[in-house]
């Protein structure tokens, strides 16, 4: 069920949720928290209520978005109340603010932020420079970002280095989750040695494989290069670990299925598919405490080396290409 009310404001969406709370039985006592995003007035909406919908199976809560409407309008506030199967295990209150009111995000949400539960703000897109200092930043207990989703992602995530406050997290970390799993059982196997290097390849506009190379580098405590994989929007392609007896090696060539190879066991294909973003959202509202790992994953960036130089069979096989084209 989807209820607009155009031109509203903040005490009307409160007694509407009340009423639809008491003719049709939703018991707001049975959120575990309240999950606040902010976007933009667009398709980012229906992307952002999705995955959060999707979450909320597992986690129950309120879910407000402000989405930040025309500044040159007049000041209004147009919302928005979705229950039942367009609201997933949630109930979804949207806030379009228009004009003046387009600033005054943190001001729409306090009012409908459920007592005693726990605040959980989302950036799908671009994020404040210091999540923390934001208006809605500052009510809530965690906020996550997601530096792929900004326009330049390797510099948001140099940036989230030098906002991060206890409570921040971002989905760019999120979806390693299987990787650092996978390399982690790798290393749990026989030949038990110390691995003296590692060298990570991944598109140049993956934060995700400087996040993974900074994990490496501060926990193992070794060199780490990270190499650029020539198509952009790849994500991570490659992990090895170099040991005396032999490399450990994961490569997912396709974003899907991965393979791994080890010294004196089989080599083997692994799931490694790309995660959805309502996956990582849903592992992300697990946890209410600071990340310490991420944390301290964020002061390893600046260990890793960067390789700048690619081999000469891959940069004449991209020359062959681009030469094909210009034929064509």
């Amino acid at each position: 069920m989807i209820i607009d009310l155009p031109s509203t404001t903040t005490s009307n969406v409160n007694k509407k949720l009340v009423e639809l709370r008491e003719s049709g039985g939703a018991v707001a006592l049975g959120r575990v928290l309240t999950l606040v995003i902010v976007t933009g007035d667009g398709s980012e909406v229906e992307e952002a209520v999705q995955a959060a919908n999707d979450a909320s199976r597992e986690h129950p809560c309120r879910v407000i978005v402000v989405a930040s409407g025309a500044r040159q309008a007049a000041p209004r506030l147009d919302a928005q109340i979705r229950i039942g199967g367009d609201a997933g295990a949630s109930e979804v209150v949207v806030l379009r603010l228009y004009g003046p009111l387009a600033d005054e995000g943190a001001g729409a949400v306090v009012p409908l932020l459920l007592p005693d539960a726990p605040v959980v703000s989302y950036w799908p897109g671009q994020a404040p420079d210091v999540p923390a200092k934001d208006p809605i930043g500052a009510l809530s207990h965690r906020r996550i970002t997601d530096a792929a989703a900004e326009p330049n992602p390797i510099a948001a995530l140099h940036k989230r280095v030098r906002s991060y406050t206890a409570g921040d997290t971002d989905l760019a970390w999120t979806r390693l989750t299987s990787w650092r799993a996978m390399l982690s059982s790798a290393l749990d196997l026989p030949p038990h040695e110390n691995v003296t290097a590692a060298a990570l390849k991944g598109a140049p506009d993956s934060p995700s494989t400087d996040l993974l190379a900074a994990w490496l580098a501060v926990y193992l405590d070794i060199p780490v290069t990270r190499e650029d994989h020539p198509r952009q929007g790849s994500g991570l392609y490659s992990a090895v670990l170099e040991r005396p007896s032999g490399n450990i090696e994961i490569v997912r060539p396709d974003g899907k299925v991965g393979s791994l190879t080890q010294p004196g066991q089989p080599d083997r294909r692994i799931a490694l598919q790309r995660r959805e973003v309502r996956d990582c959202l849903s592992e992300e509202l697990r946890r209410l405490d600071p990340d310490e790992i991420y944390h301290i994953t964020l002061g390893g960036l600046d260990k890793i080396e960067r390789a700048t130089d690619r081999p000469d069979d891959e940069a004449d096989e991209e020359a062959a290409a681009e030469a094909g084209k210009g034929q064509s």
